[in-house]
């Protein structure tokens, strides 16, 4: 597997040569690419071997080396549950949805319920825009069978793999639940967004109570489901309406507690990765990017997009999202 920046006409000319890719770039340069087996997703920031950088000028390519074949597809909101029917066997899926999107709801809030989701990997993320650009233009993702690019529905890249090579997926989640293991924040709804919670049993406005309690909202809220420790990461915190939003939604009657702090986010990521080598395929979520003043800074030999959400089987906030290949 190769993960590289390339301009346009080099990445025309793989595709052209029949490789298999995933790839990520500014809008007006995926538009530009002919069609074939691959799928892309708007990003403009990036983690490079030099470090986090924003590239408008070139697309960052993860071309599958090593795979029997692959079937890119398009998927509507409303079609998203049958997304493993499309599942190549033995093999594993790379699915991209925009951000904001009605499949970004549907995505977010379904997944868990669809059939065979979890029958093999499926990693992705969700595509983004650059920060100053949010009310401007909208993430978009592209089906490379058709050179069509959406601002809804999703994109699936259904791999093959030869016989004898295998495919595992993990994620890197910095955060552990808070050292106030006291303090559990309950959900009545569920979505991607809330006004009430109950605080240990009570009932208050989050909004009102993170302002109150000088809660720390760049720390994740984290829920542990059978040992896996999931984020919800908060957006934005609405005092006037007494709301807040979120990346990824809640899950009602699920114990949530707030994150630990983390010191150093990048040596934090470093320390928790191993060697990346030529196999394996990442992608890093925007706020730890932002929160960990990524850009410059290397967080070990993974490279690849920076996304609004991260999905490994469902969608995830604030993690690193690794797909590893071995060959046969």
């Amino acid at each position: 597997m190769k993960n590289e920046l390339l301009t346009v006409a080099e990445a025309a000319a793989r595709i052209e040569a029949g490789a298999i890719m995933s790839i990520a770039g500014d809008a007006p340069l995926l538009a530009q690419l002919p069609k074939g087996n691959w799928i892309g997703g708007t990003s403009v920031y990036f983690v490079t071997d030099a470090g986090g950088a924003v590239v408008r000028d070139k697309v960052f390519c993860t071309t599958f080396e090593g795979v029997a074949s692959a079937a890119p597809a398009y998927y509507g909101a409303d079609s998203l549950k049958a997304i493993s029917n499309g599942y190549k066997r033995g093999g594993f899926t790379v699915l991209l949805i925009p951000a904001f999107s009605g499949a970004h709801t549907t995505f977010a809030l379904e997944a868990p319920m669809y059939n065979d989701l979890f029958a093999q990997p499926l990693v992705g993320w969700i595509s983004g825009i650059h920060l100053d650009d949010l009310g401007k233009a909208k993430p978009m993702v592209f089906d490379g069978a058709t050179g069509t690019g959406h601002e809804d529905g999703a994109v699936a890249l259904h791999v093959a793999l030869p016989e004898g090579a295998s495919v595992s997926t993990d994620i890197v989640n910095i955060f552990s639940q808070g050292n106030d293991a006291k303090t559990t924040f309950t959900f009545p709804e569920g979505g991607f967004s809330a006004k009430n919670v109950s605080v240990n049993g009570e009932t208050v406005n989050l909004a009102q109570y993170l302002t109150d309690n000088n809660i720390d909202t760049r720390l994740p809220l984290v829920a542990n489901y059978a040992g896996a420790l999931v984020n919800v990461s908060v957006q934005a915190v609405d005092t006037d309406a007494g709301e807040v939003a979120f990346y990824a939604p809640v899950v009602p009657g699920v114990e949530y507690q707030m994150a630990s702090p983390v010191a150093d986010y990048a040596g934090t990521f470093a320390a928790n990765l191993t060697d990346a080598g030529d196999g394996q395929y990442s992608c890093n979520c925007i706020l730890n990017y932002l929160y960990g003043e990524l850009e410059g800074k290397s967080t070990g030999t993974f490279t690849g997009p920076v996304t609004f959400g991260e999905i490994a089987y469902i969608l995830l906030n604030q993690t690193l999202v690794k797909l590893d290949i071995k060959a046969a």
